[in-house]
């Protein structure tokens, strides 16, 4: 694989932060910080871990709550697909349909779009735009690894019933775009346990729809 994953659950929500590590290197990258800032701070600093950058599968709160202050801490970018970047400086009123706010966020520095790359080290992943949670929604891949965000769990979908959902949307990003992931690549949701995509493929109703 040449990195390693270590989950980090953070937040009300037990939202999995997966913080990565080239394994040649040492240096990483950490997706979807979402709350726990010092807590994520310190297994970066007790680990030595070089962080190279943020990345954010989508722009829902439970995911972003703590891309400013690692940033202050940690002096990294954070990168974001452009179609939820807005969602970063939102106001409370323009999130008004969600039942917490994050507070509003400095904008990212790097807007992602479909087959960009994010590397660190030796490793680097591939952007694949997933809308249907969110409209900027993706998914990472290398590796043998899909970090899916929310738009795949073990056994259902990200749900598609919050401003910028798209349920048509989100069937086509887990059957069609991605199709090409091997059923061997280790699944890394946002929530909950991790997977395969080979299991998911056999048991998961969302992937077997027509």
């Amino acid at each position: 694989m040449g990195f390693s994953v270590e989950t980090l659950v953070v937040g009300p929500l037990e939202e999995n932060c997966y913080v990565l590590r080239d394994e040649q290197t040492a240096e990483g990258i950490i997706i979807d910080p979402g709350d726990n800032g010092q807590e994520i701070l310190a297994y970066v600093r007790d680990t030595g871990l070089k962080v190279k950058l943020l990345v954010n599968t989508h722009g829902h709160w439970d995911h972003i709550g703590a891309v400013d202050f690692l940033r202050d801490e940690l002096g990294v970018e954070l990168a974001i697909h452009e179609e939820d970047a807005s969602m970063l400086t939102a106001s409370r009123e323009e999130m008004a349909a969600y039942s917490v706010f994050a507070g509003q966020k400095r904008p990212a520095e790097i807007l992602l779009t479909d087959g960009d790359t994010v590397s660190f080290g030796s490793s680097k992943l591939e952007v694949i735009h997933t809308p249907g949670h969110t409209r900027g929604g993706i998914c990472l891949y290398g590796g043998d690894c899909l970090f899916s965000g929310d738009t795949l769990f073990a056994g259902s979908v990200g749900r598609t019933d919050l401003p910028g959902g798209d349920y048509p949307g989100i069937l086509h990003s887990v059957n069609v775009s991605l199709q090409p992931i091997p059923d061997e690549a280790v699944v890394y949701p946002g929530h909950g346990p991790a997977t395969t995509m080979g299991r998911e493929r056999r048991c998961n109703p969302y992937l077997q729809h027509k």
